[in-house]
């Protein structure tokens, strides 16, 4: 299969499944092809046939892209270099959780969420250790009687009631011997945090040295602004008085290139809940392209009041839907 037809089938399934779908990104640089909103739960999926393709600085721009907008980067893919993906198993790759299309099918579409996750060393699973510890004593197991059944040690035993994640073959035995899962789900829609290593959001990449007088108003007029390094925007700027109020950011002439990703932008703040501005180098007989606002830099010279500059935004760009 083609990753346009993967990409249009992921597509498809996901607004099956009630999830309002973003325009493909169809530009580069890019680390995600489409934003998705069900409800409150913003993904921010890049789809691919072969997940080693993600490399370490998309996967980076994703964590990224997914603090900044409140959403959850996923990558939907179908094998690695050397194997199918298994369904029911989350993945990652460089702190990306990773389905494969029929595991997103059971979670977005059934409700049914994945139980098993892959690390070095094989599969795991998330037990609930305080139902293994009641059922256990209600049996009147001791540590040594469950670790000896188990074949590990009382110590392990003891680190499973406390939370500590196991094999899937321990996690089968469990099944078995007590005659009920124990397994809790991977909850992907959280970026699956529970299950994977924890690491900080990698940090910021400078920003373009041609986009810094931009930034650097939006800045003077009390923006938070995170430079992009491969997204079809330039930055994501916050309000420091409304921290919910997110501006996706570009600039450049204003090209047939630079409309196309205005209207982009446009599909991407639709569904992430953001406004979207393009500043250009020469004023535009239009002040929008599909709501998101066009803004020259010849205007933004004039401007003396930072307030001014939230106006033309507020005035120029799509507000945010709810829907």
């Amino acid at each position: 299969m083609s990753r346009t037809a993967l990409i249009g089938n992921v597509t498809a399934m996901l607004e099956d499944a009630g999830f309002l779908v973003s325009d493909r990104c169809a530009v580069r640089p890019k680390s995600f092809d489409v934003a998705a909103r069900r409800n409150e739960d913003l993904l921010l999926l890049k789809i691919l046939g072969n997940v080693d393709a993600l490399d370490a600085e998309t996967g980076a721009e994703m964590r990224r892209l997914g603090e900044y907008l409140r959403g959850t980067p996923m990558v939907i893919g179908i094998r690695t270099r050397d194997e199918e993906l298994k369904p029911g198993v989350v993945y990652f790759r460089h702190g990306v959780p990773v389905i494969n299309p029929d595991t997103a099918y059971d979670l977005f579409v059934e409700g049914m969420p994945p139980l098993i996750y892959a690390a070095p060393g094989g599969l795991y699973v998330s037990l609930d250790g305080d139902l293994l510890a009641d059922e256990r004593e209600e049996r009147g197991w001791s540590l040594g009687r469950l670790a000896n059944e188990l074949g590990v040690s009382r110590r392990t035993v003891s680190k499973y009631e406390d939370g500590m994640n196991a094999s899937i073959e321990v996690a089968i035995q469990l099944e078995e011997l007590f005659d009920q899962p124990f397994s809790s789900p991977v909850d992907v829609l959280d970026g699956a945090d529970e299950v994977r290593d924890s690491e900080p959001t990698p940090s910021a990449p400078e920003a373009d040295p041609d986009d810094e007088h931009v930034l650097h108003v939006l800045t003077s007029a009390g923006f938070t602004v995170h430079p992009t390094a491969r997204a079809p925007f330039k930055a994501v700027s916050e309000d420091e008085d409304s921290p919910e109020t997110r501006v996706l950011t570009g600039h450049s002439a204003f090209t047939a290139a630079a409309e196309k990703r205005a209207r982009i932008m446009s599909s991407i703040g639709e569904v992430a809940r953001t406004r979207s501005v393009y500043f250009t180098e020469e004023k535009e007989k239009r002040e929008s392209v599909d709501g998101t606002a066009l803004v020259s830099c010849e205007e933004l010279a004039d401007v003396t009041d930072p307030e001014q500059i939230r106006e033309l935004i507020r005035d120029r760009a799509r507000a945010p839907s709810e829907a």
